[in-house]
């Protein structure tokens, strides 16, 4: 067993949800983990470091403990004032996210556990010690729900998710069967027309079980981001058995191929930090949702099948590629 100090901007958001999935597999593997929750910009040396490093010398001096941590574990940015307080210390990026001070900080580290290739080939690019690690995601499955083979769109706060060109797209297309947007109010703007089969809801949800019957009523998903560090919603739309249809750029056909998804091809679009921006091909989203609207039950169930399948895949083969990332640290 480690000790192991989880670092990591708690946002409300996606980062609070990395580090509920990380720390409980690290536990899973038998690891104590501690958790500080750290602002999302560092600023000198914080007063919790200090704390922290004071309680475990404290500690140590009258025998109840580690002077340090064996391993710190930083997700998305880097807090430099932390990084003494543990033996060894990782990072997981989200490449996107990755700023330029940060970026000047990586030699620092251990290794870099990468959530994708793509981040590897980043990183390794630079002479940085990495490993693939993967990530996982929380199953959304719910039995007994009814399947229709209409759209769905989770937006949510993101402003990478290729929303507005989606809405403007189908706006063009009142023929098309019906495309669910739900998108906080935060980051919604006002379009034009909306068309019948269109249903853009701007609101915020707190029922979660009203979001996965949302996941699990609908047999297609678009997820055309823009970049992701993982892609939380592209993998929960494939533990529901939905098809998804990705933008063919990495990471995210990384995650959706063809044998359980439909690809809409992109151009590059630009980078943000360490990581390229994709833009979906207007022409490419037509033909997806032309095949996907003509596909037959049977390759409809075959493709969310296989779709369920990568995901149990996926979710039985963190537990080991993380323990291997950790004994490479030992």
């Amino acid at each position: 067993m480690a000790m192991i100090h989880l670092i990591a901007w708690d946002n409300g958001r996606g980062l609070t949800h990395d580090i509920t999935l990380l720390r409980d597999a690290l536990v899973d593997l038998g690891h104590q983990v501690d958790v500080t929750p750290v602002p999302r910009k560092s600023r000198g040396l914080p007063w919790r470091a200090w704390g922290i490093r004071a309680r475990m010398l404290l500690g140590w001096l009258r025998g109840r403990g580690p002077r340090r941590y064996d391993l710190g574990i930083t997700l998305e940015h880097v807090h430099p004032a932390y990084l003494g307080l543990a033996r060894r210390n990782a990072l997981v990026p989200n490449p996107e996210w990755l700023s330029r001070r940060d970026r000047k900080r990586l030699h620092r580290f251990d290794a870099i556990f990468c959530k994708t290739e793509v981040a590897r080939d980043t990183f390794a690019a630079q002479g940085l010690p990495v490993r693939v690690i993967g990530f996982q995601s929380i199953d959304c499955r719910r039995d007994g729900i009814p399947r229709d083979r209409a759209f769905l769109h989770l937006a949510g706060a993101s402003r990478m998710k290729g929303t507005e060109r989606l809405l403007a797209a189908w706006r063009r297309h009142p023929e098309w069967p019906v495309l669910h947007v739900l998108q906080s109010p935060s980051t919604a703007t006002p379009g034009g027309t909306t068309p019948a089969n269109l249903d853009h809801r701007i609101a915020y949800i707190d029922d979660i079980e009203a979001i996965r019957r949302l996941q699990n009523a609908h047999a297609f998903h678009v997820c055309l981001s823009e970049a992701e560090g993982w892609g939380h919603y592209i993998v929960e739309a494939m533990s529901c058995g939905a098809v998804v249809l990705a933008t063919d750029a990495a990471p995210m056909n990384e995650l959706v191929r063809p044998g359980h998804g439909l690809l809409v091809a992109a151009r590059e679009n630009g980078s943000l930090n360490a990581s390229s921006l994709w833009a979906f091909d207007e022409a490419a989203l037509e033909a997806a949702v032309t095949t996907a609207v003509a596909m037959d039950d049977a390759t409809l169930e075959q493709l969310g099948t296989a779709a369920r399948a990568w995901y149990e895949r996926n979710q039985a083969g963190f537990a080991a590629r993380l323990r291997q990332a950790l004994d490479g640290l030992a």
